[in-house]
């Protein structure tokens, strides 16, 4: 995994930190956050905060106490232990698009279907620039809706070998994902020993934005924190529709709804791992339609390292995000505006990182390789500048004098196979060569790659006893859920 040396690029002043502070107090304390769960509702009272209804008025003092509870860096183990992850510090973990029904291959886009899923799987493994496959990575809309979850986990567990992210459509869910966690780390009974010493699974819990977190992703949220499993505590904020236009509004409830759920993230297993959410971005004021790599999200996601890092957090947010429909020259920019800004806040878990399009709706084979091209050259300039005798030449000027060139300096000769990021997908040819070669653009040589890709994939080896008893889980459990 890639360690982020550079200095964090702050932009808030301390006056700004201040009303942003005050802002988040006074909505969790006067508006209130909705907690469609008895069993969440109960736990505050119990905690001494005010409840009405659903609504509950939390202390401010409350929320930092429960806040100050959760760790600011954890590991989280894979089945290959050269895959683990550390969250937080200076460390940056990269997964794969995370939702989209639809994908894109070439000029079709069509609806996702398992074999997408399990082809996006094994560019995730065969791509070592990043550190997860995710978890919906495209949703299989050929599989039973009832029991998905148990393929894609299955999937993500036999595919890679590499973290993956649990199930939150249901408690249900979850709990599927968490025995079939333990299943791979030892066994139901001991493996799940093992995973809450030491989590196996990411997990994400969206707020209803604004201010209301729902049923079946509180019913997750407990499943998964009751096992020690880390949760990515994310409002859902689209500014203009769930919250206000104003950065410095969606920041405040941002705020408000990340740590109103880590609190009762605390209250459900304290010193449980969390990760201080946030998806934040903008809408089109003409259509009503949502838009991605602008520049105020690349500022909110500036602004949401600042504010993470002052509670002692790790933080989730970036990704390649992009409105366009296709993996053209607005895919690329947009994508950029996204995870530069991803890299100099230092973001700890990055969703999306390759594969998003169309806002989410679409998980595209090209654009794949396009954000991964991007996270490696990315990684390549944020990677500490090594600045020693040999690294200054001076017995390169020595050979090569005045007037002369250094192409077979004896320092170029000893650093020529790495001195310089080597492009995955860009091209430097000139124009006759290029088009001796086809004259492709971007997009169609990264249909190349992809396909190449999946032609190498090597699966990663998996116990016989483990895959027999998931395998035997799986088909249980269809059972019992389509029963």
């Amino acid at each position: 995994m890639f360690r982020n040396q550079m200095p964090r690029y702050e932009v808030l002043s301390e006056d700004a930190v201040a009303t942003l502070d005050a802002g988040w107090r006074r909505l969790v304390s006067e508006i209130g956050v909705e907690f469609l769960s008895e069993r969440a509702l109960q736990l505050f009272r119990d905690a001494g905060q005010k409840v009405e209804d659903n609504t509950v008025f939390l202390d401010p003092d409350f929320v930092l106490a429960q806040v100050a509870k959760a760790p600011g860096e954890f590991d989280v183990q894979a089945r290959n232990p050269a895959n683990n992850l550390h969250i937080g510090g200076d460390a940056m973990a990269f997964g794969a698009v995370y939702g989209p029904p639809f994908v894109r291959e070439g000029a079709v886009r069509r609806d996702g279907t398992f074999e997408d899923f399990r082809a996006f799987a094994k560019l995730a493994q065969s791509f070592g620039v990043l550190d997860s496959a995710g978890g919906v990575i495209t949703e299989p809309n050929d599989t039973p809706l009832d029991s998905r979850h148990l393929d894609m986990t299955y999937a993500l567990q036999t595919l890679t070998d590499k973290v993956y992210m649990g199930n939150v459509v249901s408690g249900v869910n979850a709990a599927d994902t968490l025995a079939m966690t333990s299943i791979l780390f030892g066994g139901v009974e001991q493996g799940r020993q093992v995973i809450e010493e030491t989590p196996a699974t990411i997990s994400l819990i969206n707020c209803n934005s604004p201010l209301r977190w729902d049923d079946r992703m509180l019913e997750a949220l407990f499943e998964y924190v009751g096992a020690n499993q880390p949760v990515v505590l994310t409002p859902f904020l689209l500014m203009g529709a769930m919250s206000p236009v104003t950065i410095p509004a969606a920041l405040v409830q941002q705020m408000a709804e990340a740590l109103s759920g880590i609190a009762l993230a605390q209250l459900i297993r304290p010193g449980a791992p969390v990760i201080f959410g946030s998806f934040l971005s903008t809408i089109d004021m003409k259509s009503g339609s949502p838009t991605f790599g602008t520049p105020e999200s690349g500022l909110g996601l500036l602004c949401t390292g600042q504010i993470a890092r002052r509670f002692g957090l790790p933080f989730r947010t970036g990704g390649g995000l992009t409105s366009s429909q296709v993996p053209d020259a607005q895919a690329g920019y947009e994508a950029m505006m996204t995870m530069l800004p991803t890299f100099l806040a230092g973001a700890n878990w990055v969703m999306h990182s390759a594969g998003w399009l169309e806002g989410g709706l679409v998980a595209s084979y090209e654009k794949f390789v396009v954000d991964v091209e991007v996270l490696q050259m990315l990684q390549h300039e944020f990677r500490p500048l090594e600045i020693d005798e040999g690294s200054i030449a001076f017995d390169a000027h020595q050979e090569v004098g005045h007037g002369g060139h250094f192409l077979g300096a004896m320092h170029t000769m000893e650093r020529f196979r790495d001195c310089f990021y080597r492009p995955l997908l860009s091209s430097s040819d000139n124009y006759e060569r290029w088009m001796r070669g086809g004259g492709q653009d971007a997009a169609s040589r990264a249909g190349e790659i992809w396909r190449a890709k999946l032609e190498e994939y090597e699966q990663p080896p998996l116990d016989d006893a483990v895959r027999e008893e998931l395998e035997e889980y799986v088909v249980r459990r269809r059972a019992e859920l389509g029963d």
